[in-house]
């Protein structure tokens, strides 16, 4: 099994409603996503499936976030943009993009340089 990751950001705002602390009010991060893929067979150039590919649909999900506020973007209405519900929404729309052969494995969503949410999908 090969695996593929591509790193990328965007900067954002959001606020968790409900939260019991500071991520209640209004704030930003510079969040960094990592994008992992598998696959099982190499083409006749022995790769899976190009980063430049890779990058260009990860690049087209991420900019719709791109200095938003995430609580106003259509993927979180009636829930909090938490990075664990950011990440599984990566996942997700990445994964309609990806060729036959290719099936995603998981994204992490760091928050900061501490704190990361991963999603993958058995």
């Amino acid at each position: 099994m090969y695996r593929l990751k591509i790193i990328d950001s965007f900067s954002a705002a959001h606020q968790l409603h409900g939260y019991a602390g500071n991520c209640e009010a209004l704030h930003g991060h510079n969040w960094k996503v990592e994008v992992q893929v598998r696959g099982e067979k190499v083409n006749d150039i022995g790769i899976v499936f190009d980063f430049k590919d890779l990058k260009l649909l990860t690049k087209r999900v991420l900019d719709s976030f791109d200095h938003g506020m995430l609580n106003e973007h259509e993927a979180f209405q009636g829930c909090n943009p938490s990075s664990e519900l950011i990440a599984r929404y990566v996942y997700r729309e990445i994964a309609r993009g990806l060729p036959g052969g290719v099936a995603m494995e998981s994204v992490t969503v760091w928050e900061s340089d501490n704190a990361a949410a991963t999603y993958g999908e058995p």
